[in-house]
């Protein structure tokens, strides 16, 4: 069990970005094609956290097109370069799935100032 938990401690981000719940933000990812390496820029509204240690995730959802789109991140990952926050939300709840069945302005999230 030592082992595990020394090979999780290695694996770990030293400074962890924060990014909370309802927290509009843009996510870094290193992504390979073939042998060249580019960054993609995924910016969108956390709707989730889940976990804690080295598997935290977080799901962020964006409107591309008109169709909602939301991917998983795992924030120890060595794939996401970095995480910044946009705008920081004030929500009362801990999963924004509600936002789903939404559109337009009944899907906006007020800024806490």
């Amino acid at each position: 069990m030592d082992l595990i938990k020394e090979l999780e401690n290695q694996q770990m981000k030293k400074e962890v970005p924060v990014a909370n719940v309802g927290d509009t933000v843009r996510v870094h990812v290193r992504i390979k094609e073939g042998s060249r390496e580019r960054i993609q820029v995924f910016e969108g509204i956390v709707i989730a956290k889940k976990h804690g240690g080295i598997e935290e995730t977080i799901t962020v959802r964006r409107l591309a097109y008109g169709v909602g789109v939301e991917k998983v991140f795992p924030i120890h990952s060595p794939s996401i370069e970095k995480i910044e926050t946009v705008r920081t939300g004030f929500v009362r709840r801990a999963k924004l799935y509600y936002l789903r069945d939404r559109v337009g302005k009944a899907a906006k999230v007020r800024e806490k100032l």
